[in-house]
């Protein structure tokens, strides 16, 4: 029989300690209890499934089917970022048969960025407030696949100026799914898993913009020798890339109605906790954590995604590679990355110091841009370094944001990170461009060596901010739960008695809603690995 509730308990916080009792350290034990051991039984909140329903790989409470739904989560990106590089991957092909400059080509790239510096924050707001993750995940990817066929049909037609309208809406979607895909991430792996599902999404990302720079000049040759020539034969190139939108917006789809079901199943509340919703407003209550998240997303990301996009000719003027061989050197990071990201995150998972590990993956992105500016050792070398800190990075950045951030703000969040990176990268990506072909590619590794620099100024930043306050962001995962447990001990102490219980009500609720209060009981959520954790029951009243 499931356990009946009492209509006061059933409206408790998930971390508010039972005030029936005149023993509080009593209601701390029950309250952790029902926390960390509650069974399967005792939920009355789970539908009993019968038949194929309760099998493994249809059951949304087992690690099979939420394995499945990871898989369809990374497959979204999938045509993203294969798409994304397809400048990149063919730059020399693209500045004969188009007859762009290296300005007009960085500008593929950075017309890409420019509207996400304010749509992607206000996606990511739109997902929280009016679309819910699924159908905003749908609309993104649509726009994303109508932005790709525009850029495409541009260079059919050798029309510049209609190529840079559909890297803008390209851009529009494909920034927005990223914000979708992080939110679908912590919906349904929040715990102990997160950090390696960041760097699991993060290797099925780059395996699509690995896969591109392995297979786009072989493509294009193939196309060519089938008659097509100069801008023809690039645009036919570019249609048929657009097949891998197609493909994600088949698995945002599977993966919408998997999440509809599941939410039906489990009965698990998608609105926010305690009747709360986003408010722009809300960027003011974040944090400076936050914001220097938000900074290295900018400072470290600029010194990777514009080196990669123009990295084709440099590998083949500074080492004298074949465009074969400049192809896949280039290509490193994202190999490396779609092997060692997962492996990071399980690591990250284990051991927790994000912040450590972030600190870590900057200093060595320096050395890798620092082997390729002044030396020339194997770009090898140098390449699969930079790959090895990119990964780890990702997987110990992204989940940052989740442990500063409220669950309920997690888009907008997102959102923010992924908007200031835009206009980091869209800026940057432009002079670039300028330095290149003033300066060369030796003052641009300089450039972003001092962007790097930058980044690492706002992670020691992090670590003092976080080491002056709670510490949670580089605790180990014993420490985080053991200090969610103090935290959960603090707030009920000193409530079990008091003479007037008009003012001990009066001060529970205000400790209740303290700001600092629900922060901590998210975390508790959050931070609990728990597979039969509710998400239905309050943060506050």
């Amino acid at each position: 029989m499931p356990r009946q509730y009492d209509e006061d308990e059933a409206r408790r916080p998930i971390l508010q300690p039972d005030t029936d009792t005149d023993e509080p350290t009593a209601a701390v034990g029950g309250s952790l209890a029902r926390l960390a051991g509650r069974t399967s039984d005792d939920d009355e909140l789970t539908e009993r499934l019968t038949g194929c329903g309760a099998s493994a790989c249809c059951n949304p409470s087992s690690f099979l089917h939420r394995f499945q739904a990871l898989i369809l989560m990374c497959l979204v990106g999938f045509g993203s970022y294969f798409c994304y590089d397809n400048p990149g991957a063919l730059q020399d092909t693209f500045k004969s048969d188009l007859n762009l400059t290296t300005t007009q080509f960085v500008m593929l790239y950075s017309i890409y960025s420019w509207p996400n510096v304010i749509l992607c924050f206000i996606g990511g707001f739109l997902m929280d407030r009016v679309f819910g993750i699924r159908l905003g995940t749908i609309i993104y990817m649509f726009i994303l696949l109508i932005g790709q066929l525009i850029f495409a049909m541009g260079a059919t037609i050798n029309l510049f100026w209609l190529m840079i309208v559909g890297r803008f809406m390209f851009g529009i979607g494909a920034e927005s799914l990223a914000v979708a895909q992080n939110s679908y991430a912590v919906l349904w792996f929040k715990g102990k898993e997160l950090n390696m599902v960041f760097g699991l999404q993060l290797s099925f990302a780059r395996v699509g913009s690995t896969v591109n720079f392995l297979v786009m000049v072989p493509i294009y040759k193939y196309v060519k020798s089938l008659g097509y020539q100069g801008h023809m034969c690039t645009g036919v190139v570019l249609l048929l890339a657009t097949l891998t939108c197609v493909m994600s917006m088949i698995c945002a789809l599977i993966l919408g109605w998997m999440d509809r079901r599941a939410a039906r199943i489990l009965k698990r509340n998608d609105a926010a906790p305690g009747g709360e919703v986003a408010k722009l407003s809300d960027v003011r209550t974040f944090k400076v954590s936050f914001w220097m998240v938000t900074v290295i997303c900018v400072a470290y990301y600029v010194a990777i995604f514009p080196f990669i996009a123009l990295g084709k000719v440099f590998f083949m003027r500074k080492f004298d590679f074949s465009s074969e061989d400049a192809n896949t050197v280039n290509s490193i990071v994202y190999i490396i990355a779609a092997v060692a990201s997962p492996l990071f995150g399980l690591l990250v998972d284990r051991t927790g110091r994000n912040v450590l590990w972030v600190f870590v993956s900057v200093l060595v992105t320096i050395v890798a841009h620092g082997m390729l500016a002044f030396s020339y050792l194997n770009p090898y070398i140098g390449m699969i370094t930079m790959g090895l800190a990119y990964s780890m990075l990702a997987s110990s950045l992204w989940p940052l944001v989740a442990l500063i951030v409220p669950e309920y703000q997690l888009g907008t969040a997102y959102g923010i990170c992924q908007s200031v990176q835009n206009l980091g990268l869209a800026v940057i990506s432009m002079i670039s461009g300028m330095i290149v072909d003033k300066g060369g590619y030796f003052m641009l590794e300089i450039f972003f060596i001092g962007w790097l620099i930058v980044s690492l100024l706002a992670t020691i930043v992090i670590w003092l901010y976080d080491a002056s306050n709670d510490g949670l962001l580089n605790m180990s995962p014993a420490a985080r739960s053991l200090y969610a447990s103090k935290t959960l001990q603090h707030m009920s102490g000193g409530q079990g008695s008091s003479g007037d219980m008009t003012d001990s009500q009066q001060e529970r609720d205000r400790r209740s809603n303290d700001p600092e209060a629900i922060r901590n009981r998210y975390l508790n959520r959050v931070l609990d690995g728990t597979p039969t954790q509710s998400d239905t029951e309050p943060l506050f009243e």
